[in-house]
């Protein structure tokens, strides 16, 4: 019986919020927060979609449980809605798990995350717990799970004491921006590169990203996070909807059931090695050629 709340964030997407609903419905939560934004300006169709979203856990609680929601009236966008969303949830409890409405988890995503929300609840080195792995190839003998400096938030989960460090304003990154910070994270040249644009982009509103926040506030305190050597969580939501992730498919792996008992590392020690596979396959700039191919993706939707 799963004892930690869930976060879900929604917003326009019926089918997808359908089948992660479903996944939630199936753990059975006690309770559940449930973050919706609203309608865009000069988007005619979002209002019916927001509306039957939200219809979607209204009409089908079956199961014991506490249900709050945090609708907005007016579209906040991504960035907003989520950091605020997350506020309000924090302000409640001191742990949860956290489902958008297009990350489609794995059973046993739960389990996974709500026993290690207990074993690392008081240990501040750890800033969250995801449940998506970029891993394509791992050892027999590797424990459950590793260390990482990525905070993959495909399905996560984290504390209050590890949210009280986001900083919506970035002042981390405006201070030390021209300095070597980033570089004592970094190494690989350009994966620097891809990481001073995100920053960048979303410091100057190009980009109405939480994420980036999220990482820079934790990369600022030092912090890692745990991430499973395998997938647990599937993104569903790729495409002409997607804010972020439209014309890639690099969330597209299968998700697996976790193995339990969990076998724990060692020491709380980054596996360098895992973080350079996920560093070589989504954070290093692609070649211009992909970037030519998603750019016209992107202007012919194809």
């Amino acid at each position: 019986m799963l004892e930690t709340p869930v976060a879900f964030m929604v917003f326009n997407r019926p089918q997808c919020t359908r089948r992660v609903f479903e996944a939630i419905r199936q753990a059975r939560p006690p309770r559940l927060f449930v973050v919706g934004d609203g309608p865009r300006p000069g988007h005619p169709q979002d209002a019916s979609r927001v509306e039957a979203v939200r219809a979607i856990v209204a009409q089908n609680i079956d199961w014991p449980c506490v249900v709050r929601t945090d609708y907005a009236e007016k579209n906040l966008g991504c960035a907003r809605r989520i950091s605020s969303g997350l506020n309000w949830v924090f302000a409640k409890e001191e742990e949860a798990i956290i489902l958008e409405d297009d990350c489609l988890p794995d059973p046993s995503f739960f389990r996974f995350c709500a026993e290690l929300l207990a074993r690392y609840r008081d240990d501040t080195r750890v800033a969250q717990i995801a449940g998506s792995s970029f891993q394509e190839s791992v050892r027999e003998d590797a424990p459950s799970y590793y260390f990482s400096r990525y905070p993959h938030c495909w399905g996560w989960a984290t504390w209050r004491r590890a949210w009280r460090l986001y900083d919506h304003s970035m002042q981390a990154w405006q201070r030390e921006r021209r300095g070597v910070w980033l570089a004592e994270h970094i190494t690989d040249e350009d994966e620097r590169k891809y990481w001073r644009k995100r920053f960048d982009q979303t410091l100057r509103g190009k980009m109405d990203s939480w994420a980036y926040r999220w990482t820079a506030a934790i990369w600022r305190e030092g912090c890692v996070g745990v991430q499973p050597y395998h997938n647990l969580v599937s993104n569903i939501g790729m495409g002409a909807d997607a804010t972020h992730t439209e014309g890639f498919d690099v969330g597209l792996l299968p998700a697996s059931s976790m193995r339990f008992p969990l076998v724990h590392p060692e020491g709380l020690m980054r596996d360098e090695a895992a973080d350079d596979r996920t560093s070589r396959r989504v954070f290093r700039l692609p070649p211009l050629s992909l970037r030519i191919r998603h750019r016209l993706w992107k202007i012919f939707g194809q």
